[in-house]
């Protein structure tokens, strides 16, 4: 008997199978179907995948994934997709609209977490098209949602253009891999690297040994720097290519050398590379208490990513109208939030999981890392005399590392975070919200490659080295269908991100002389 031909389906029977609690996603004109098992325990985090439920995600899936696992994905085809001649007219997927599923003791039901809010203008921080979330008091989170809950709002976008930008991605994503620049350069590339890490740290610990423990303290410090950018690389299996082989070379530097969890950052950094500059669903510009850089989280809005309210609470309404003077100073620290966000990461996938005697091997051996992790580290602090200088130390080591968060800052924050709905292409939303920061070849170590952010952000598997040669296809696919190639220098770059902050905290400091007359008012008429 020859095989069972798969059903065709239309865009009504696809809306109907995700009302009824079906993870679906369309790549390359066939309908995958997403079991719970494979959603649950997918290496780039459900999010990643729950945000492209009821679209074609064929460019974003050819991204991130190598050949492999491309032909591994097809078994699970349920049929072909019915696509008419402008393309794909996507449905909002269910997350973008504030529903998730919830297991149960009666079985996966739907919960709705918040509410959608469109908005009535254009700008550099909105669209007519976006949809952000709200998280009321009174929300009902019972009952199922509706068709009109995963339908879009209009758009002024032409879905054959965006077909058409999609399609050209396809060919450029073709060239780039016939130009070999998918292979690794071991030698010329990464030899460079090991180099540079090997000096640093042997001159950290000739100095540690010496008695000069701040001059260790520092070299420490550009010892992180420099190896969170290959831990980087690894998260995405831009090196070896080889999932585990990558994977543990990756908790190798990140838990085991840098205290860090590198299932967070993969969980958090591939969200952040889908839904790019997203109020709500982006965790890499969700910054509140201590920065905005749109308006929009003056307005409590709620995170998809953290499954809760971003308050504008007492502290961020005393830190975001001083944020553009206070950049520089929060930015120094922002490693010890890394530490903080790794391990309630961690923490809440074992309390969360049904399976706590069966966890993976690299969630053990990432616990295994940070035993070792802070073993050796506060070993070393043992050996210096004295408490402050102790305190220096940690310090020290924590806060060199810091240009790496301007680095990641200056690469979106000054960028629209208007969002144009699921219409809009991946390589356009890209273009659109990401910037990349020129520097001289002598100096791109110390960007570690994510000067090249564009390029980084529509192909992110390419191995660093690489990015250059690629970005220059990129700007000609840019040129070609009149799309930004966004580019400046460093100075220029941390002027335009203060100045954006400087603008969101002016409306912020308005917003509290508001808030202020009215209790006023409110009381003398008490």
């Amino acid at each position: 008997m020859g095989k069972l031909e798969k059903p065709s389906w239309s865009r009504q029977q696809i809306a109907d199978r995700i009302l009824k609690g079906e993870t679906l996603v369309i790549y390359r004109n066939q309908l995958i179907r997403v079991p719970p098992n494979w959603l649950e325990e997918h290496p780039g985090g459900s999010i990643a995948i729950l945000h492209f439920v009821g679209r074609d995600a064929s460019d974003e899936i050819e991204a991130f994934h190598s050949d492999a696992a491309l032909q591994r994905l097809l078994k699970h085809s349920i049929g072909d997709v019915q696509i008419g001649e402008e393309g794909w007219d996507p449905l909002l997927p269910p997350i973008a609209a504030g529903w998730v599923r919830k297991v149960t003791p009666a079985g996966s039901k739907w919960h709705r977490e918040a509410e959608r809010m469109h908005s009535n203008h254009e700008s550099h921080f909105t669209s007519t098209s976006q949809v952000l979330l709200v998280k009321r008091g009174d929300l009902d989170t019972s009952g199922d949602p509706l068709i009109a809950d995963i339908t879009p709002p209009p758009t002024t976008l032409s879905l054959k253009v965006q077909a058409a930008h999609s399609k050209a991605y396809k060919a450029l994503h073709q060239r780039i891999t016939d130009a070999g620049l998918y292979q690794t350069r071991y030698i010329s590339g990464y030899g460079p690297e090991i180099a540079r890490y090997t000096f640093l740290f042997i001159v950290a610990v000739i100095a540690y040994r010496l008695g000069c423990f701040k001059v260790a303290a520092l070299f420490h410090g550009f010892l992180w720097h420099q190896l969170v950018f290959t831990a980087h690389d690894l998260g995405h299996v831009g090196v070896t290519h080889n999932w585990v082989i990558d994977r543990i070379l990756g908790i190798t530097i990140a838990n085991f050398m840098g205290g860090m969890s590198i299932s967070w950052w993969t969980k958090n950094h591939n969200t952040h590379h889908l839904v790019t500059n997203h109020p709500t669903h982006d965790p890499d510009i969700e910054h509140l208490p201590f920065f905005a850089n749109t308006p929009e989280f003056l307005k409590s809005i709620y995170s998809s990513y953290y499954g809760r309210t971003l308050p504008l609470d007492f502290l961020a309404r005393a830190v975001i109208p001083l944020q553009h003077y206070l950049f520089y100073i929060i930015l120094s620290l922002a490693r010890f939030n890394l530490y903080r966000l790794s391990y309630v990461h961690l923490l809440s996938q074992f309390v969360s999981s049904k399976r706590r005697t069966c966890f993976p091997w690299h969630f053990w051996l990432e616990i295994v890392g940070l035993g070792v992790f802070y073993y050796w580290y506060t070993g070393v602090l043992r050996g210096i005399p004295d408490w402050s200088t102790r305190i220096a130390y940690v310090l020290i080591t924590n806060i060199v590392p810091s240009p790496l968060h301007v680095q990641l800052v200056l690469s979106h924050y000054s960028r629209p975070t208007a969002d144009l709905g699921p219409t809009e292409s991946f390589a356009a939303r890209q273009l659109r919200t990401t910037v990349d920061v020129v520097c001289p070849p002598s100096l791109a170590f110390l960007h570690g490659g994510l000067h090249l952010q564009v390029t980084h952000h529509l192909f992110p598997r390419i191995p660093r080295h690489n990015l250059m040669d690629a970005s220059l296809m990129v700007k000609e696919f840019a040129r070609e269908w009149d799309l930004e190639y966004a580019e400046f220098g460093f100075i220029r770059g941390n002027q335009d991100v203060r100045n954006v902050l400087r603008e969101v905290a002016d409306q912020a400091r308005i917003l509290g002389i508001v808030a202020e007359h009215h209790v006023q008012e409110a009381m003398k008429k008490s």
